[in-house]
Formats: C-alpha cells, structure tokens, sequence
C-alpha cells in the first residue's frame, strides 16, 4: 500500500462516516464471517467425523465363546452384545462378519472391513498397525488338560510334551514364553474347539487359553478342567486400520464409558461369564433340533454357490478346451497357461486371493459370494477344460475324417458328430467334477462364507460337542451328494440315450 492510499484511508468518506467508524462496523462483520466460518468449518468436521446414520462392517472371530459364537443359528457373545449395543447407542448401524480370527485381521487389513472385535489382545506390536479403543475386558491366561488327567498338575509336569495355543492369542504368547524354561513344545491352532479336541484325543497334553474362554467351555462339558492360576494377560480392544475410521473409534470409546456407567456393561458379562451353561443342548435329538435351521441355511449355500460356480466352469472349461485344440498356437498358449496355474495352485489359495489379497491392490472390497464363485469356478474350469480336450481327442479320428468327406464344413463336423459323441464319453466325468466342486466349497469356511461346514464349526464353538455336530454335517453331505448324483446320473440316461 503506497503513503497515498494510507492517506485517502485516513481522510474521511464522502458519507461523512470517520474512519474509526468504519474500522469499528468492518471488525464487526469480519468477526461475524469468522464466526461464521468457524461455525461451518466445525459442522462440516461433525458432518465428516460424525458415525450416526452410517453402516460400519465388523470383522470378528467364528469360534471364541463366550466372547463370540452361535446360539440358535445367530451371531452371539460378550463382543456381538457390546458391539451392538454400542452401536444403537452411538446412532450408527452394524454388520457383522464372521471370518475367523486370522482372517478378520485380513479384512481389515485390505479393508473389507472397517473394524475388529474378536476377542483380540492390546499389544504393541499391533498398535504398529492398528488403532485400539480403550480396554473393554481384562483378560488372563489358564492352563487346561484333559478331566481324567492326573498326571500334569502344573508347568513342570509338560516336559518333552506338546501343548496347543490359538495362532495370534495371548494364550499363544504366554505358553512360548515359558516352552523353553519347562521343555515343552507350542503347537498353534485356529479355532479352542480344535484345541479342546487335541488334549482330549492325546495329541497335544494341554490347552493355554484366555481364561473366560475355558471357564466357558469347562461349563459347557469340554471335557477338560484348568489346573493353573490365572496368569494376568493383555487386555481386549476394539480395532480399526491406523489413522482410519477414528469417529468410528471415538464412538466405540463414548459407548462403552456410558455402558460403563449405566450398568448396561456389567450385565452383559455376567450374561455369559455367571452362568454359560443355559445354552447346552442335553440330547443329541436336542442338538439336532437346534441346529438343523443353521445347518439348513449353510446347506442351501453350499448348493448355490456350487450350482452358480459350475455353470461358469463349464462355460471357462468349454472355451480353454477348444482352445487347446485349436490350431493357432496363441490360443493353445492361454488354455494350456489357465490350465496349468490354476491345476497347479491350491484352491485355499485363490480363495484368499480373491478375497483378501486383490482387494488390497485394487482398493475396492469384494463381495464374498463373487470370491466364493470366482475360486471354485476357475480351479474347476481348468478341469473342465482337461475332462473337454480328452473327450472330444478319445473320439476316432475318422469321425471327423468321414463327416468332411460328405461336405461338412469342419465347424458342422464337429458341431454334428465329434461334440455329441465326445459328450457322452464326458458326462460321467463332468458328474464327478460336480460332485468334486461340492465338497471344495467347504474350503470357502476359511474366508467366512456361511456353507455347511462352516455353520458346523460355529454350533460346536458354542457347545464343545464336535463329534456329535460332525456326524450332523456328514450325513447331511452325504444325503445331498448321493440326491445331487443320482439326479446327474438321470440326466445322463435322459439325455444321452
């Protein structure tokens, strides 16, 4: 600004205001724009930060009672109650996914998530990757072996013997931290209902889990029984992505403080903490009756996703069959590539995959059910593919030979003879396939897709009654194997007579 300005600046208006005054009524309108602005700028934060009217999916484990489980075919625990609870209290909504606990950890990871409540321990390694809310359990570790058990009374007792602990737990970290003081070796599982079977079939000689977790089981009739002090452990926390999802953290913190305060938080654990037992089928016609709806709903499914993933196989498996045929040896090039990486990989793998890791490089979430089709669908196709070149190869070349001599094309040839003849040599191989790709989809548990086998998991998480709930499963596979064969098989005569 040059002396002149200043000078004008100084010299009176023409309306015959002074200067003070103006000065005075600009300093009111600026701080009224301020005030203005700060009153936009904060309710544009609380519109940004704020969680109430959102949905906000949550990763948790499949088998963790008391902290997560099922009961009646629903999603159940101290972590489903407190999640959902804090959630009406704070204005947002919830969904829960149920993925097992490594696999949570996964989602959240990739973001097919936005947060964790699984029983997962505070510690610093993971504050390296994740936010944790504030403590909502205080945790401690227990040693538990078999109820017939007199020998192992204590650590010393574990000598040259093996122990099993869930991969990732506390209980886990504990029992390596004292293996090489009292000689004993660590096995590490996913799930406590594996772990229980362990001790009590006499593979492993004792069990180290959080606390409540065996209590709950102890009074479900695991078969086990504790036989040590209870270590104090890590505490439990909510977790989200580092640097992410901090309203939806905040809101958990502000939940459980008024949950805290209430009651409402004491009353949840001692829901399941003061008398576990009330869930406990006591016959097996009892059990049966109460998970045959869960078992129902992972059986429709495993049928769906079968059917939907077969259908896409042999669409991918007619196509690379012919192309491996094929004369251009581009197109022999692709099949035989599809065939090879897909038959050579494990089907475990892609479905992690698909799931879990191309997520992560895209950065957009994949549905579980696209996952699920996508991994039976391509590891089958590449045996389709196989089963379509070795039918339409094992039919006499002079099929071909004959049908061009009358003056079909080579499409009509073997649109005409070679395709109908190579079907029928395919057929029963194609029903094995089907029937293949129907027990694979058991594999899918592992990303948390509802199928049969994975309902299965979840009741005897629950229960601690494995081989009962297995028997269940098997029989139910079984009688859905033998209808879905039979039903093939009828085709079979109906069509290619």
């Amino acid at each position: 600004m040059t002396q002149e300005d200043e000078r004008d600046l100084k010299t009176p208006v023409s309306t015959g205001h002074s200067w003070p005054r103006v000065r005075a009524l600009l300093g009111v309108v600026l701080g009224l724009l301020l005030l203005l602005g700060g009153v936009g700028s904060a309710m544009a934060q609380t519109s940004d930060s704020g969680v109430e009217g959102k949905t906000f999916v949550i990763g948790t484990d499949t088998t963790f009672a008391p902290f997560e489980f099922r009961q009646d075919g629903e999603l159940t625990g101290i972590d489903m109650d407190l999640i959902r609870a804090i959630a009406e209290s704070e204005g947002f909504k919830v969904e829960i996914r149920s993925l097992g606990f490594n696999a949570a950890l996964q989602a959240l990871t990739s973001n097919q998530v936005d947060g964790v409540i699984a029983g997962m321990s505070i510690t610093d390694e993971r504050k390296q990757v994740y936010d944790f809310s504030e403590p909502y359990f205080e945790s401690g570790i227990q040693m538990a072996v078999a109820r017939n058990n007199d020998d192992i009374k204590g650590y010393e007792d574990l000598k040259g013997k093996t122990v099993v602990a869930k991969t990732g737990s506390e209980g886990e970290t504990y029992a390596k931290s004292i293996a090489g003081k009292y000689g004993f070796t660590v096995k590490s599982l996913d799930q406590s209902a594996t772990m229980v079977e362990s001790v009590k079939s006499g593979s492993a000689a004792a069990v180290f889990d959080d606390y409540p977790v065996l209590a709950y089981g102890i009074a479900q009739n695991s078969g086990l029984k504790a036989v040590t002090d209870k270590v104090p452990g890590g505490s439990y926390g909510f977790a989200v992505n580092k640097g992410k999802n901090t309203a939806l953290l905040g809101a958990f913190n502000d939940g459980l403080a008024k949950m805290k305060a209430n009651g409402e938080y004491q009353k949840i654990l001692d829901k399941y903490l003061a008398d576990p037992t009330a869930a406990a089928p006591s016959t097996f016609w009892d059990l049966l009756v109460k998970s045959f709806p869960a078992l129902m709903s992972g059986l429709k499914n495993t049928l769906l996703v079968t059917i939907i993933s077969f259908a896409v196989a042999m669409a991918l498996g007619l196509l690379a069959g012919f192309m491996k045929i094929s004369r251009n040896i581009l197109l022999r090039g692709i099949a035989t590539t599809f065939v090879n990486v897909f038959r050579g990989t494990p089907l475990l793998l892609w479905a992690f995959m698909f799931y879990f890791g191309i997520p992560q490089l895209i950065g957009q979430p994949i549905n579980i059910w696209v996952a699920g089709v996508l991994t039976l669908s391509l590891n089958s196709g590449a045996y389709v593919a196989e089963i379509v070149r070795g039918g339409i190869q094992s039919v006499d070349p002079g099929q071909l030979e004959a049908s061009r001599s009358l003056g079909l094309g080579y499409g009509k040839s073997m649109q005409k003879v070679v395709v109908p003849q190579a079907f029928k040599m395919m057929t029963p191989s194609l029903i094995n396939q089907l029937i293949i790709m129907l027990k694979d989809s058991s594999l899918l548990l592992a990303i948390g897709f509802a199928e049969l086998l994975y309902q299965g998991q979840q009741i005897y998480a629950a229960n601690f009654r494995v081989t009962e709930t297995l028997l269940i499963v098997g029989a139910i596979y079984f009688i859905a194997i033998m209808a879905l064969t039979k039903l093939a098989n009828f085709a079979d005569r109906r069509f290619n007579k």
